[in-house]
């Protein structure tokens, strides 16, 4: 990932005066595979926004919104702590406190946008680099469908550059699928060239890798004629989305997935005592944020 990066050598926050676009549309797919104890594999179009998040007002138009209702937009309180308040300066105070002092370049929020009003993500990335470019951190931002969502900030071993070989690791700590423990953890590989962009996410239970993710795209300058055209193939975007999870779930039910409700017991590696990123401790692969 170091050497193709969206971002120019010259990432030096909101005086940077580059000629890149502000956000870029990324259209794609999502893929979600769960390997036992039945196999289970879907794949449907996406598209996500990455927006540069010293950059905003830019973005401020009659066909996308920020903090205001467009057919498309980015509300700030969705989103970091939720309240309304500048995203770049709160990811600052995070990377800070975690001691990425590495990651002092540019800030990239990739969400799906607001469709109409609309949006629900099942996760956020946020794409954090220097000065040259390079990424330095991971933010990970995780909701489910009862309301509840978590972040972990990952990066690498010595807060080195992020590449498309390096693995970032980290406990899962939120109960996302009432198909599955709140145990395990996740490993995220990002892969990106000049025109596309990738995240895969594995997930490990007690038992071994249970769930693959992987979302990832093509990569063009977000403008009136691209925004419009994503959003003529997927009016319904983030509606789809909450339709597919629950049409899924239902698929995995008729198919006796074990079922763990909303409140599952403990896992068998979800001993806080044992695990430090289970009550949120910094390791070098995961560290705190701040409560949502």
């Amino acid at each position: 990932m170091g050497q193709a990066m969206k971002p120019p050598s010259d990432s030096r926050n909101s005086t940077c005066t580059c000629t890149d676009p502000a956000a870029w549309l990324l259209t794609g797919k999502v893929m979600h595979e769960r390997l036992r104890p039945k196999h289970h594999r879907f794949t449907y179009p996406v598209f996500y926004v990455r927006c540069d998040l010293d950059r905003l007002t830019a973005l401020d138009s009659g066909w996308f919104g920020i903090d205001r209702w467009r057919p498309l937009g980015l509300h700030q309180r969705d989103h970091g702590p939720r309240d309304g308040s500048d995203l770049a300066t709160w990811m600052r105070a995070q990377l800070s406190q975690a001691g990425v002092e590495e990651a002092n370049g540019r800030i990239w929020l990739q969400a799906f946008p607001r469709v109409f009003g609309y949006a629900f993500n099942p996760v956020s990335f946020w794409f954090c680099h220097d000065r040259e470019g390079r990424l330095r951190a991971l933010l990970a931002e995780v909701r489910n469908t009862f309301g509840e969502r978590h972040s972990y900030l990952l990066s690498a071993d010595g807060n080195a550059p992020i590449t498309a070989d390096t693995r970032l690791m980290c406990r899962k700590v939120l109960h996302v699928s009432p198909f599955c423990r709140v145990e395990g953890g996740y490993t995220f590989r990002i892969k990106e060239s000049l025109n596309s962009a990738s995240v895969s996410i594995d997930y490990h239970d007690a038992d071994g890798l249970l769930l693959r993710t992987a979302l990832g795209g093509r990569l063009t300058p977000l403008t009136r004629a691209t925004a419009l055209a994503a959003l003529l193939r997927q009016p319904l975007l983030t509606v789809g989305v909450v339709t597919r999870i629950h049409w899924q779930a239902l698929r995995l039910a008729l198919r006796n997935a074990p079922f763990y409700g909303k409140n599952p017991a403990p896992g068998q590696t979800a001993d806080a005592s044992a695990d430090p990123t289970a009550t949120g401790q910094p390791t070098s692969a995961a560290r705190p944020v701040s409560p949502d």
